[in-house]
């Protein structure tokens, strides 16, 4: 395994822990909704991933080091077994985990992500991720570009708090790390490894979402076994920020279940 530098996190309460993965554009503060609510009845921790916040980067980032870099983390807070909730990129990570550590899940939950981002050498991968980055290559700020895209990704009547939140994490992200996560996003592929994932799973989408579709992810779930997907009515690609109390009922129903309270 990878030697890891710091790895932060910011956390809220005790109990059964929750380990939040965020997106390319978030950090560990995009979580902060979730922090609150859950911190009520569990131990909430939302992370840094490498390169992000107070995080040290990797040397070479590949979804294999995310996933042994979660599970680090996790063995420095002394946490045996966690709750997986990941977003987007998050979701994958949460997914790598799935595939390279199943008996740290205690459950996992996939939001706005998918199995695979296709063919790493194919045309839509490298469109994407010229497009991502030509406003690096043109001289903006990641400020500017977060001004620019999170409003894109959000559904109608999104939390003007919430929004503006996600604008203020995006803003932070350094360009080097997102110049790397773009890049890595597109390598993704764990579609032969959904049908052995056996922690219980929810699969949560936004209705509105371009970036991972509601219909896409729950074809998804149903290549899980017993997964349940839940699609959030108005919301986006950014769900917990954008429509938290919804995200958040949706993950707390799923918890009770397993609970059996």
């Amino acid at each position: 395994m990878t030697t890891f530098g710091a790895l932060h996190h910011a956390e809220s309460g005790a109990g059964p822990a929750i380990l939040f993965l965020h997106g390319v554009g978030g950090d560990a503060a995009s979580w902060a909704p979730q922090l609150a609510s859950f911190g009520r009845t569990h131990r909430a921790m939302a992370w840094d991933m490498p390169g992000y916040g107070a995080s040290d980067p990797l040397e070479s980032p590949t979804f294999a080091a995310l996933a042994d870099a979660c599970v680090t983390l996790l063995d420095r807070q002394g946490v045996d077994r966690a709750h997986l909730v990941g977003h987007s990129i998050g979701g994958m990570v949460a997914q790598e985990v799935a595939a390279r550590h199943p008996d740290r899940l205690a459950s996992l939950t996939l939001s706005a992500t998918s199995p695979a981002f296709g063919n790493p050498d194919g045309d839509f991968q490298k469109k994407f991720v010229a497009a991502r980055l030509k406003p690096l290559a043109e001289g903006r700020t990641m400020a500017e570009i977060a001004r620019d895209v999170v409003p894109r990704l959000v559904g109608p009547d999104a939390d003007p708090a919430g929004v503006a939140a996600a604008v203020a994490s995006m803003s932070r992200v350094p360009e080097a790390t997102y110049r790397a996560m773009v890049e890595l996003i597109v390598t993704f592929d764990r579609r032969d490894t959904l049908g052995a994932i056996a922690a219980p799973c929810l699969v949560l989408a936004g209705e509105t979402d371009a970036q991972a579709p509601a219909p896409m992810m729950e074809r998804m779930a149903g290549k899980i076994p017993g997964a349940l997907f839940t699609c959030i009515p108005g919301a986006g690609h950014l769900a917990n920020l954008e429509r938290p109390a919804a995200f958040d009922a949706a993950l707390t129903d799923f918890l009770t279940r397993l609970s059996g309270d």
